[in-house]
């Protein structure tokens, strides 16, 4: 499917690797120009280049720390001076890093995961409203979690944060829906990222492995998906890049899971 994107202009924050990556790889190969944010140079840098390679036309690189308000300003401050004040996609990737059980996890790590997990998504759409208001069209994907929705005892801080973020989500869809911009949230399950492959072979399971991977998902948190397999960034990628597209027309502050089958309401 065309989905409208030939020289649309889109950020990506955290799409230096992972689901952000793929997602980035997926718009760049429907002639979108893109710009990847995130804190780690060379890793950005790469990825800029990788994105030209597949057929982006314009490509940035912007490294930033999203938790850092000021930041964050500069990177738009350069997205706006390339793309002439205008911004058709935003779409955040960052999820916050916070492993550990209600009793384990310190005030500093609560604190942590609200800023990469919230505050970070916060600062870019902030920065980036002016740029979208601008455009012709414009569309927000939000990247949540399956954990927000069935719980797990070792992820009470990363779910914290995905929830507020999938409530501000929801409010900006009523805000920015008179501007015709819609702000959607995306759920993955159990995807292989990279860490979730680095804490299965943690656990002496070979992470690379779809299915093993589901199998010790199901062993160790006892909610696999119906699928028996766990899911792929490139999986991801397509469902984010409609809803960041023209193509999606009439659909803002939904809640979409990619979750290979579960018991969701």
């Amino acid at each position: 499917m065309d989905l409208g994107l030939k020289d649309a202009t889109a950020v990506v924050v955290g799409g230096g690797r992972g689901m952000g990556f793929a997602t980035a790889r997926c718009l760049a190969e429907d002639g979108a120009r893109i710009a990847v944010v995130g804190r780690t140079p060379d890793v950005l840098a790469d990825a800029a280049t990788a994105l030209a390679e597949i057929g982006s036309p314009d490509t940035l690189a912007l490294s930033a720390d999203t938790t850092d308000a000021d930041q964050v300003q500069r990177a738009f401050g350069e997205v706006a001076q390339r793309w002439d004040g205008r911004l058709n996609i935003l779409i955040n990737a960052v999820g916050p890093d916070a492993v550990g059980t209600f009793e384990d996890l310190t005030d500093e790590q609560w604190r942590i995961a609200f800023d990469s997990g919230v505050m970070g998504m916060v600062h870019c759409v902030r920065s980036a409203l002016p740029l979208l208001r601008a455009a012709e069209w414009a569309r927000v994907v939000n990247f949540s979690a399956h954990s927000t929705q069935r719980q797990s005892v070792i992820l009470p801080a990363y779910t914290a944060a995905k929830a507020a973020l999938t409530s501000i989500s929801k409010n900006l869809s009523l805000l920015l829906a008179p501007d015709e911009i819609m702000v959607n949230v995306v759920s993955p399950g159990s995807i292989a990222s990279e860490a979730l492959i680095g804490w299965a072979e943690s656990v002496g399971v070979d992470g690379n492995d779809p299915y093993a991977l589901m199998s010790a998902i199901g062993e160790h948190f006892g909610h696999p998906a119906h699928l028996p397999r766990a899911g792929l960034p490139d999986e991801i990628a397509p469902v984010v890049a409609f809803l960041a597209s023209r193509r999606n027309s009439y659909m803002t502050g939904a809640n979409v899971n990619v979750d290979g089958g579960s018991d969701f309401t």
